[in-house]
C-alpha cells in the first residue's frame, strides 16, 4: 500500500515523526513500509483496501513508551489511531477511520499482570488475547472461566471496551471492566475509581468510585489509550448442563423470545443466550455453492428443503446452565415447562462436571476459538463480513418488527439473510452477517448500498446499532440526533477540551476532534 500522509502533515513532519518515535521504540518498531501499510489495512475492507489506509505503525511496549508517542504525536500533529490487537474484524481490524492515521498497536503489551483466583479477577494489558489468558489459567490451574466472543484473536480489554459480548453469564464484557489505566491525549497519566488512589487494593473490586465514574467514559471511544485493565471472571462451576432445540419456523422467534426473555430477566437463566438462524449450522459445512450454486438469494423453497435434509430448525436455541447440580437441575426443569407450552419436541441435553473434558469450541464454557469466522468463506473467493447490529427491546413485538424490517431490505438487495439475535434479557442484539467476495466489485457495491438501507430504515423505526464497521461510524452516529445531536455535541467538547491537537483517534464512533470536524462523513 502506497503512502498516505496524515491531512495537513507535510513529508518532512511525518519523517520527522517516524524518527521520533524510533527515539522511543527503537527502530524495528516502526513500521512504515508499503507491506507494513499492508499488514494494518482491513482484511475484510468491503471495497479497495486503501480507503482507509494507515501511513505506519508504531509499537510500544510499556506505559512511559505509550505516554513519551503520544507527546511526541502532539508535537508532531500526527494523528494516531490506538488498537489492542487489531482483530476487531468485520468492524475495521487495525484500519484507521482518519487516512494517514499512523497505528498505535499495543500487542507487545501483552503481560498477565495479576489473576486473583479468591475474588476471581485479573489484571491485563491491553495486547493479552483471549487465547493468552485462557492457556495461562490452564496452565497455572485456577479455577476461572472467561467470556469469549466469535474472535478468540482479539483482545480480552480491547472487546470489553468496544461493547463485545459473550455467552456465559459474563457475557456482556464490557460490564465486567473494574478500573482503568489510561494515557490521556496529551500524554498524562489516569487510573480510574479506586485506583485514583496510590496502592488501593479494592482498585479492581469496586466498579464506582469517589465522583464521577469514567470507566466506560475509555469504552468506544478517542479520550484515551487504555494500558492496563481489571477485569472480572466466572469462578468455573461444580456442574453444567446444556440444552438444546431446534426451532422449526421462522415466525416460531415470537413465542421463543417471549418465553426465554422473563426467565432472563428473573435469574432463572444465567447466560446471554444466542439464537441463530439455519444458515448458522451450514457455514461449517461447505461454502454456499455446495447448497446453492445459482445467483441470487437462496429462495425460500430451498432454505426448506435444506432444512429437511440436514433435520434443522429455522432458529437454533441452546441454553446453558451453570452451578451446583441440584440447582442446575432446578433451573432446567422451569425452563424445560416453559418451552414444552409450544414445543413438544424435548431439548438434546449434555451435561457436563468438573473434571471432564471440555469441547474445544464451545463459547459458552469460556473456550476461544474462531470457527464462526469460517463465515467469510460461505461466499467463496476472498470473503469478507461485515455485520449490522442493532439493539432492540426483548420482545416479541420488537423482534419480529426488526426481523420484518431487515429480511426485508435485505431481500431488496438479493443477498442470503443469516441473522441472530442474542438475548441479553431486557435487550436483544440483533446481528445481520453479510457476507461478500471482496474481488467482486459489484457485490461490495451491493452490500454497501444495503448497509446503508439498513441503517436508515433501521432508525427511522427508532433502533440503532451498538458498534459497526469503521466506514460507517459517522452515518450511525448520525442517527442518535435527540436534542439536535446533544450526544455528539457533548463528545466533541469533551474531546476538544482533552485533545486539542485531535491526535487520538480522530473520527472514533464518529466523534470527530476540532482539528479535522471537516473530515467527519468523508469516505476516501
Amino acid at each position: 500500500m502506497k503512502l498516505v500522509l496524515p491531512p495537513r502533515v507535510s513529508p518532512a513532519r511525518f519523517s520527522a515523526a517516524l524518527k521520533a518515535f524510533e527515539g522511543v521504540v527503537g527502530k524495528d518498531w516502526v513500521m512504515a513500509t508499503d507491506a507494513d501499510r499492508d499488514a494494518y489495512s482491513d482484511v475484510y475492507a468491503p471495497g479497495p483496501k486503501d480507503e482507509w489506509p494507515p501511513s505506519a505503525a508504531v509499537a510500544p511496549q510499556t506505559v512511559e513508551e505509550v505516554q513519551a508517542i503520544v507527546r511526541l504525536a502532539n508535537e508532531y500533529r500526527t494523528p494516531l489511531w490506538p488498537v489492542s490487537r487489531g482483530k476487531n474484524l468485520g468492524y475495521g481490524t487495525a484500519a484507521p477511520r482518519l487516512p494517514g492515521s499512523v497505528v498505535m498497536d499495543l500487542g507487545r503489551m501483552n503481560r498477565i499482570l495479576e489473576v486473583d483466583p479468591k475474588l476471581a479477577y485479573a489484571v491485563l494489558e491491553p495486547g493479552v488475547g483471549f487465547f493468552d489468558l485462557y492457556e495461562h489459567i490452564r496452565r497455572e490451574n485456577i479455577p476461572l472461566w472467561l467470556s469469549v466472543p466469535g474472535n478468540g484473536w482479539g483482545s480480552v480489554i480491547g472487546n470489553a471496551l468496544e461493547h463485545g459480548i459473550g455467552y456465559t453469564p459474563y457475557g456482556l464484557n464490557g460490564r465486567h471492566l473494574c478500573g482503568i489505566e489510561a494515557v490521556l491525549p496529551q500524554g498524562d497519566l489516569v487510573r480510574t475509581g479506586l485506583g485514583a488512589m496510590k496502592d488501593n487494593p479494592a482498585w479492581h473490586l469496586f466498579p464506582f468510585g469517589y465522583g464521577p465514574t469514567w470507566d466506560l467514559a475509555f469504552s468506544q471511544s478517542n479520550l484515551g489509550v487504555v494500558t492496563k485493565a481489571g477485569m472480572w471472571l466466572m469462578p468455573a462451576p461444580r456442574s453444567s448442563l446444556e440444552l438444546s432445540w431446534q426451532i422449526p419456523r421462522e415466525e416460531d422467534i415470537a413465542w421463543v423470545i417471549d418465553t426465554i426473555a422473563p426467565l432472563k430477566i428473573a435469574g432463572v437463566i444465567d447466560q446471554n443466550v444466542f439464537i441463530p438462524s439455519w444458515m448458522g449450522a451450514l457455514v461449517p459445512l461447505g461454502n454456499r455453492q455446495d447448497f446453492w450454486d445459482k445467483p441470487g438469494a437462496i429462495p425460500e423453497s430451498r432454505v426448506q428443503e435444506l432444512l429437511k435434509q440436514y433435520n434443522l430448525g429455522y432458529w437454533h436455541v441452546t441454553l446453558r446452565f451453570y452451578g451446583e447440580e441440584s440447582v442446575v437441575r432446578a433451573k432446567a426443569e422451569v425452563v424445560k415447562g416453559a418451552m414444552r407450552q409450544h414445543l413438544s419436541t424435548p431439548p438434546q441435553e449434555s451435561w457436563w462436571h468438573e473434571g471432564d473434558p471440555i469441547d474445544n469450541y464451545d463459547l459458552t464454557m469460556g473456550v476461544p476459538t474462531v470457527m464462526p469466522l469460517q463465515m467469510s468463506d460461505w461466499v467463496g473467493g476472498r470473503g469478507g463480513h461485515m455485520g449490522f447490529s442493532p439493539v432492540v427491546p426483548a420482545t416479541s413485538e420488537h423482534v419480529v418488527g426488526q426481523l420484518k424490517r431487515s429480511r426485508k431490505i435485505i431481500a431488496d438487495h438479493d443477498v442470503d439473510f443469516y441473522a441472530s439475535f442474542t438475548l441479553g434479557g431486557r435487550f436483544a442484539n440483533n446481528v445481520n452477517m453479510l457476507m461478500y467476495d471482496r474481488d467482486k466489485p459489484e457485490q461490495v457495491a451491493n452490500i454497501r448500498k444495503l448497509f446503508d438501507a439498513l441503517i436508515s430504515e433501521t432508525a427511522k423505526a427508532g433502533y440503532a446499532e451498538y458498534r459497526t464497521h469503521l466506514g460507517w461510524m459517522d452515518p450511525v452516529m448520525d442517527t442518535f440526533g435527540f436534542n439536535d445531536h446533544a450526544l455528539r455535541r457533548f463528545n466533541e467538547k469533551v474531546k476538544d477540551a482533552l485533545d486539542p491537537h485531535g491526535i487520538l483517534a480522530p473520527g472514533k464512533q464518529g466523534v470527530w476532534p476540532k482539528a479535522y470536524r471537516a473530515e467527519a462523513g468523508v469516505r476516501s
